[in-house]
């Protein structure tokens, strides 16, 4: 994959490693301050753990814990691999 194609955080499969880029421009502010709170920074290199069959929720791993998101919330988060 190019490093210039973004990818959402719910399209990534278990064992897949990505870097955040962004965040989709429909996520709100607060939303957004919430993921940057979390550790979710631009430049960030994270693990996918976990994904339930139907992408709902992602658990990934990133700055030593565990964060598991919910598909509308992962989808928000763009990264590249």
């Amino acid at each position: 994959m190019s490093q210039s194609q973004s990818i959402s955080v719910s399209s990534l499969k278990p064992g897949e490693r990505a870097v955040v880029e962004q965040y989709a421009s429909n996520a709100g502010r607060e939303y957004k301050l919430k993921l940057l709170a979390l550790g979710l920074t631009k430049g960030t290199e994270f693990t996918v753990v976990k994904a339930s069959p139907f992408g709902d929720p992602v658990e990934i791993e990133l700055r030593g814990y565990r964060l598991s998101l919910r598909r509308h919330e992962a989808e928000v988060v763009l990264c590249s691999q």
